[in-house]
């Protein structure tokens, strides 16, 4: 069993930065494939980035390339996603998920494990 934990959401200006954090539970965690996910009122849940299990291959939304960043820490059981140059329509409740294997990374329904969420609400 995987336990994730967001942090770090919050209200930002447009044009600002925030950082989210997933801890992780569990021994594996190196073993997991990690994505970040966001969820819009009103809207389906959406793909935003994913990192494989030693950080060598990350895969993005086309909305976030270029402005968002994945990362992992596997020593801290702890995956980042790092979100520049913020727009409102950024505007969500941001998940972290995490799934065995390096495949079909953009659907949401196979991820095993997901967190509780955290909001970013993005100003104009």
């Amino acid at each position: 069993q995987v336990q994730l934990l967001e942090s770090g959401g919050g209200l930002v200006q447009a044009g600002g930065s925030l950082r989210l954090s997933c801890a992780t539970s569990g021994r594996t965690f190196s073993s997991y494939t990690m994505g970040w996910f966001r969820q819009a009122p009103g809207k389906e849940r959406e793909f935003v980035a994913a990192i494989s299990w030693n950080g060598g291959s990350t895969v993005y939304a086309d909305s976030v390339k270029g402005r968002f960043a994945i990362s992992r820490d596997n020593a801290k059981n702890t995956v980042y996603l790092q979100m520049n140059s913020l727009k409102p329509e950024d505007t969500a409740i941001y998940y972290c998920a995490a799934r065995r294997a390096w495949l079909n990374l953009r659907r949401g329904n196979d991820y095993d494990y997901w967190g509780q969420g955290t909001q970013v609400t993005v100003s104009s």
